[in-house]
């Protein structure tokens, strides 16, 4: 007969003695002499060993895979030092009830015994007075018997007894007398009697309590002690699979350190040749740099020079504008000059005066206050009528800060006339009015002056020139 079979553990376990040696010499570099190619080779190796399900994973898969199993064996672990930790509080709170109920137990049998002493005590004093009772039931028993013999003898025989009267009357009065304090005691005999048989029953009824309460508690001790046994038990089985759990783990652990150093060292080529890769990637970038910035420097220069154009370009325009402004405030000016030498008119150009009378501040010139005059003010006729100057919609009628009743009247092409002076206002707001409709009157009293002004798009022109072309040309 040949040595024994290796069994499948064993060979299991050799095969992994096997694996991790493998590894290690990988780790220290005894078996990496021929480059890279050998080392995939080993490894390649080492997991043809490993079980069928992981012959197909790469290195990395198979170091995360073992890395998982490492730390689900570790939540085990924790979940098992966990449940070793409850049932040992549960063992702990079944010992500390067994203790109360065995300290219960205890001054149970205490009361128990004092309960029986003092029944002991109760049935000897039981016997003792049954026996005096018994005793003085037959004196008692002589004396009834002789006074119902006395009872029946007549009162002649009576005096013809031998005892002289005397003693035959003291008799009968003894007996008289004692009749009743033996019937007393008697019946307090018959009480101590009937107290002595109700406390024997009480003490049964407690004895038989006591033995109930004692039988209960032997059940739950032995319930309870054999719930401690399944605990102990339960707490063996788990603290078995916690060493089983433990034994895995340090295993993976073993397996996954080798696995983990045979990676670092194919990591580290691989870095190598990405580092020359970086390497040549970062020269090509910045030949690509160096001639980004050439193309950058170049656009640069193509819009500085546009917009040294444009600049020039700008301030020719902004020249040729401000030629423009002058040749417009020449102009603006010479017809204000002709405005002031042209004879008074009841009529605008394209409109009406809202007023007949003499004109006594032109546009331009300087009111009462001092200040330029942006419209015209007419001294007109005391209750004088004020028509539109042209069609239009009323935007304002009313009291306005210093400038008394005054009238807003929005017309066409942007044009919007202001009239101050009225003494009465004759329309009201967004009605509209034709061109020399009457819109109120002058005050009736003193030489009333009326203000009107005529703006266009916002600007004030000059009344006299009127209502002109849409664009406004030709106003000053």
């Amino acid at each position: 007969m040949g040595g024994a079979e290796p069994t499948a553990e064993g060979r299991t376990g050799a095969e992994g003695d096997r694996r991790r040696s493998a590894a290690a010499r990988l780790a220290s570099g005894r078996d990496w002499e021929g480059g890279p190619t050998r080392g995939l080779l080993l490894l390649a190796t080492l997991l043809l060993a490993t079980p069928a399900f992981a012959q197909t994973e790469s290195p990395q898969q198979t170091l995360k895979r073992v890395e998982q199993e490492l730390q689900a064996d570790k939540s085990r672990q924790k979940q098992l030092d966990q449940q070793s930790q409850s049932l040992q509080k549960e063992l702990d709170d079944l010992r500390a009830r067994l203790i109360g109920l065995a300290a219960e137990e205890r001054a149970q049998e205490s009361d128990l015994a004092q309960l029986e002493d003092t029944l002991a005590k109760l049935e000897a004093e039981e016997r003792e007075r049954s026996a005096a009772l018994e005793g003085e039931r037959q004196q008692i028993a002589g004396l009834l018997a002789a006074l119902q013999r006395l009872a029946r003898i007549p009162p002649e025989a009576a005096l013809a007894r031998p005892e002289g009267p005397v003693d035959t009357l003291r008799s009968a009065l003894l007996l008289r007398d004692t009749v009743p304090a033996l019937r007393a005691r008697a019946d307090a005999l018959a009480g101590a009697l009937t107290k002595l048989a109700e406390t024997r029953e009480t003490l049964e009824t407690q004895r038989r309590r006591t033995m109930a309460a004692r039988t209960a508690l032997a059940d739950r001790q032995n319930d309870l002690s054999k719930l401690v046994a399944r605990r102990e038990e339960l707490s063996r089985q788990t603290e078995e699979e916690r060493v089983q759990v433990a034994q895995h783990a340090t295993r993976l652990a073993g397996q996954a350190t080798d696995l983990r150093q045979l990676m670092e060292r194919i990591e580290a080529e691989r870095r190598a040749a990405a580092e020359a890769a970086a390497k040549r990637e970062a020269e090509r970038l910045e030949a690509e740099r160096r001639e980004a910035e050439r193309k950058l420097a170049a656009k640069k220069e193509a819009e500085r020079r546009l917009a040294e154009q444009r600049l020039a370009e700008q301030k020719a325009a902004e020249q040729k504008a401000a030629e423009e402004k002058a040749a417009e405030r020449a102009r603006a000016e010479a017809e204000f000059a002709a405005a002031q030498r042209a004879p008074d008119a009841e009529t605008v150009v394209g409109g009406r005066m809202p007023a007949v009378g003499k004109v006594t501040v032109r546009y331009g010139e300087s009111d009462r206050f001092g200040s330029t005059s942006r419209g015209i003010t007419i001294q007109a006729r005391p209750g004088g009528t004020v028509v539109a100057p042209q069609a239009g919609t009323i935007m304002f009628a009313g009291p306005f800060r210093g400038y008394g009743q005054i009238l807003i009247v929005e017309h066409s092409n942007g044009y919007h006339s202001l009239i101050a002076g009225f003494g009465r206002i004759d329309t009201a707001v967004g009605r509209r009015v034709a061109t020399g409709e009457p819109i109120g009157l002058m005050p009736a009293d003193g030489s009333p002056d009326l203000y009107f002004e005529l703006r266009r798009h916002g600007q004030p022109i000059n009344p006299q020139r009127g209502f002109g072309t849409p664009e406004g040309k030709g106003q000053g």
